[in-house]
């Protein structure tokens, strides 16, 4: 089911940065982000209430608290940098740097989490590398 979750966080991340690239023309990139962020608080309170899970605030840790508040934060800068970039930048150029995140993700996770790096991450990752070098250039 996972997989089926990741392919659809794909498709609806291309459609993000297509639907986004026509909205901002014309209007501060920042702007932009703050309507697509108030949608996205919305939505994601829509499904807590939809799911019942509203109760679970009052069990999150201080340590998880913090690292959420982190990760929103890591989030905004993402998401204000991606639109600025988006709207000075070709979308076809723009996206494959943004998605270099899974290279970086991915020595994050082995330098912070001491997840695996195998040969097979390793070659990926520089396959990745070189696609966006090839789709940017």
């Amino acid at each position: 089911m996972w997989f089926l979750f990741a392919l659809l966080s794909a498709v609806f991340a291309a459609l993000t940065s297509i639907l986004a690239k026509v909205g901002i023309e014309g209007i501060n990139s920042n702007l932009a982000t703050a309507i697509r962020t108030v949608v996205v608080v919305v939505m994601a309170w829509g499904m807590v209430f939809l799911t019942n899970a509203q109760g679970g605030i009052g069990e999150i840790s201080r340590r998880s608290w913090l690292f959420l508040i982190l990760s929103g934060l890591a989030t905004g800068a993402s998401w204000l940098c991606y639109y600025r970039a988006l709207q000075l930048g070709e979308a076809s150029k723009v996206v494959p740097i943004d998605k270099m995140s899974v290279v970086i993700t991915l020595f994050f996770a082995f330098v912070f989490l001491h997840e695996q790096f195998t040969a097979k991450s390793l070659i990926g990752c520089v396959l990745i590398g070189a696609g966006t070098l090839v789709m940017v250039l």
